[in-house]
């Protein structure tokens, strides 16, 4: 890794790199509905006054799986603001953009669209907020890929085997390999690797020339046994990994020991929750790769909205306990005060920093185990209404279960507050977890025989999260056609019979199947006119099929503006070929 900025000249890529940008996040609040906007503005304005040769985006552009026009519309408008232009292009595509480029009827990268005028181009994956859903497989990304301003890769369409095909680009003698893999739910995907099921094509020619870049949208911290993707399950030869999805900004790259590649964490470009990782300072980074060295330099966002965070454990005071008289009156003093001094202290980093919004986020986090009462915490808010962006949720209050040791007074346990005041089960639980505790609370007479808890819990999950509103309806309607043919094909007729191949378990559906069954069932009753076409239906994947519809041909060189001496302009399709890695 380059210990020093290189310098900028033919043979240099210069690449903006952010992820998690979540466009959109709370755009009706009266105070923070801009926020994201005007983010996304100054990364947009950066790029162009750096000069960058493109912009890549690690998932997550969208804070909703359907924005709203607004939200579309100030989208469209600012990458046609800062992105188009007659700036030359300078790094080439080598290699088949049918490949990389494959869920557009447009399998080519933008700035070589003749019809285009394309100055700097983006290209991003897809996160899991703005992933593919319904029976075509459509995210708000492949929108503005058909509009060509952003060039959308990373997207497999085959749930059984995950090929990655690089976009192949050189710029002088620099040889960049860039992979994407859009974001596919983490326990599948963990599956997959574990059964090498995940395949990173490489070059034929020159291996070691390439200077390889990958991009992924997945959880990089551990939350269970497969829910994540350690390092490790990536390849060695990868040389920096963009690792989107992770909201807490880690930008410097850190060398993985084992692999001996370094991962870069942007973190989000706004806070969508009040914890501590969504506290630290957030930053873009304009990265420079020249042969097969690199020199990532942060950039610090200037127009993101101040975040303090602070965790108060009462049970530590030594100026009272919670025998002590008026403690609650003493508890709301001591919450004014440091609420207070995070304001004060706000204050004194945002002066001079015009960007910046004049109301800060603030949290306190108070632990009020002990024998402790909470206060009126509306109340205590509308003192602070027109200083802070949050009014409705500063104070947190949350108490830790008691261990019988600690009761009985035998034991003495020593308690990690950063662990425990991280999210709470309210803030970090999630619908297919609450199906899942459900069922495993409940008595064996009402466990599910047809349906897999798993695919039950998707779901649900497409219905609150993604409003599919038939998502449910579906999955349960094909479960129920496949189990009548299987009857069938038994020959099973007696309701004892039926009672006792149901409870054998061969007619439910296995878990590798239920996260597409919605999507066929879905895709079966559109073939046959029986859902109205408006009314999609959600996947957490694409289709799949590999099957597509086929692209329209390239435009006829010559036409248009194609005479204006732009680099790179040609589209050198199949020059080089691919092996598995």
């Amino acid at each position: 890794m380059s210990s020093e900025n290189t310098l900028d000249d033919e043979d240099t890529f210069k690449i903006l790199i952010a992820t998690d940008i979540h466009l959109g996040y709370l755009e009706k609040d009266a105070i923070r509905g801009n926020d994201s906007f005007n983010t996304l503005d100054e990364i947009l304005k950066c790029a162009k006054t750096n000069q960058v040769d493109f912009i890549l985006l690690g998932g997550d552009l969208f804070h909703e799986n359907k924005p709203s026009r607004r939200c579309l519309h100030s989208c469209i408008t600012m990458l046609r603001r800062y992105c188009m232009g007659d700036t030359p292009i300078n790094f080439n595509i080598l290699s088949d953009q049918t490949v990389n480029f494959n869920t557009t009827q447009f399998p080519w990268v933008n700035y070589q669209d003749e019809n285009l005028n394309i100055s700097i181009p983006a290209f991003s994956i897809h996160g899991n907020h703005d992933d593919p859903t319904g029976a075509e497989g459509l995210c708000a990304l492949d929108l503005l890929s058909a509009s060509g301003l952003v060039n959308h890769f990373g997207h497999s369409q085959s749930v059984e085997r995950i090929e990655i095909s690089p976009i192949l680009m050189q710029k002088g003698n620099t040889k960049l390999a860039l992979f994407g893999l859009g974001s596919i739910p983490d326990e599948r995907l963990y599956r997959m690797f574990v059964n090498n099921q995940v395949t990173m094509l490489r070059p034929k020619e020159d291996q070691d020339e390439w200077f390889n870049l990958f991009t992924i949208h997945q959880n990089r911290s551990k939350h269970g046994p497969t829910n994540y993707i350690p390092e490790q399950f990536l390849d060695e030869f990868i040389d920096l990994v963009v690792w989107g999805h992770e909201h807490e900004c880690l930008i410097a790259p850190t060398r993985n020991e084992q692999q001996l590649f370094y991962v870069t964490q942007p973190g989000s470009s706004v806070a969508t929750s009040l914890s501590p990782g969504e506290a630290a300072k957030k930053h873009i980074g304009l990265l420079r790769v020249k042969g097969r060295k690199m020199n990532l330099q942060k950039i610090p966002l200037k127009t993101v909205r101040q975040f303090f965070i602070q965790d108060v454990v009462l049970d530590d005071q030594d100026h009272f306990t919670a025998d002590t008289p008026q403690v609650t009156k003493k508890v709301e003093d001591l919450c004014y005060a440091k609420v207070t001094e995070m304001l004060d202290e706000a204050e004194r980093e945002r002066l001079g920093c015009p960007l910046t919004p004049e109301k800060p986020l603030i949290r306190l986090r108070v632990d009020y185990t002990g024998g402790f009462d909470t206060f009126n915490t509306s109340r205590f808010s509308q003192k602070f209404v027109d200083r802070v962006a949050n009014p409705k949720d500063i104070i947190h209050f949350l108490r830790r279960r008691e261990q019988k040791g600690d009761i009985k007074g035998l034991t003495q346990v020593n308690v990690d507050y950063g662990k425990l005041l991280k999210n709470t089960a309210v803030e970090g639980l999630r619908v297919e977890d609450l199906v899942k505790q459900y069922f495993e609370a409940t008595e064996q007479t009402v466990q599910l025989s047809l349906l897999t808890e798993h695919g039950m819990g998707k779901a649900i999950q497409e219905f609150v999260d993604k409003d599919e509103k038939d998502a449910i309806e579906e999955l349960i309607t094909y479960q129920l056609e496949k189990t009548q043919r299987h009857l069938e094909a038994r020959g099973v007729i007696t309701e004892q019979d039926i009672d006792t191949e149901v409870r054998a378990g061969s007619c439910m559906i296995s878990r590798a199947k239920d996260v597409n069954a919605i999507n066929r069932a879905k895709a079966h009753r559109l073939e046959h006119g029986n859902v109205p076409v408006d009314s999609d239906i959600s996947n957490e994947l694409a289709l799949d099929s590999d099957e597509g519809s086929a692209p329209f041909a390239p435009p006829t060189r010559g036409r248009g503006r194609g005479g204006r001496g732009r680099g790179g302009r040609g589209r050198g399709r199949g020059e080089l070929s691919y092996y598995l890695s």
